[in-house]
């Protein structure tokens, strides 16, 4: 492995922010999350995108120079351009309904259990943003396991790819010895 660029992606709730933290931390090195980049910062948030060439530029600036740094999230459709910084790809994959339990806890989490219950402020875009996801694996949604499976194909870089059930230390242990060049990706 030449470097220590790392992207990690995967659906919605399959742990792929999670696992790029913990695997920055591991490593000591910057994490960034396409969402940062994607959306424009809003209350409540993930309301505006942000123009796709303002989050390239954000990019450019931010980290991409670096010798090594951990992205997560999907950036598929507006940066393939990114592709040749990847010294790997993680791609983590988890069953439907571990990961829309995670995107209800995550909601909870983040907007308070009263707000995206029935009634709450944030209910009607908590469902909808659940059912956005629970399409994934079917193909009737714009990011789909089929797109991800055949933009990795494309990769010039290796593709790891994990289990995103599997413990977090697990995961971030099987990482850093795939990066270290002690393992060969799957």
């Amino acid at each position: 492995m030449k470097g220590c660029r790392i992207h990690v992606m995967g659906a919605s709730g399959a742990g792929v922010t999670s696992l790029g933290r913990a695997l920055a931390s591991a490593l000591a090195v910057p994490h960034h999350d396409t969402d940062d980049y994607f959306w424009l910062p809003t209350e409540p948030p993930y309301r505006d995108k942000r123009d796709v060439g303002e989050r390239l530029k954000l990019m450019q600036d931010i980290f991409l120079p670096r010798a090594a740094w951990v992205l997560s999230g999907s950036l598929i459709g507006w940066g393939d351009v990114l592709i040749p910084n990847f010294d790997m790809v993680i791609f983590l994959t988890t069953p439907r309904e571990i990961r829309l339990q995670r995107l209800r806890a995550r909601e909870a989490t983040r907007f308070g259990t009263e707000a995206v219950a029935p009634g709450g402020w944030r209910h009607a875009e908590t469902e909808q943003f659940i059912e956005w996801a629970s399409g994934y694996e079917e193909g009737n949604v714009s990011r789909t396991q089929a797109k991800h499976q055949a933009w990795l194909a494309k990769l010039p870089c290796p593709v790891l790819r994990m289990d995103g059930s599997r413990p977090l230390p697990e995961l971030v242990a099987e990482a850093r010895r795939v990066i270290g060049g002690q393992a060969a990706p799957a």
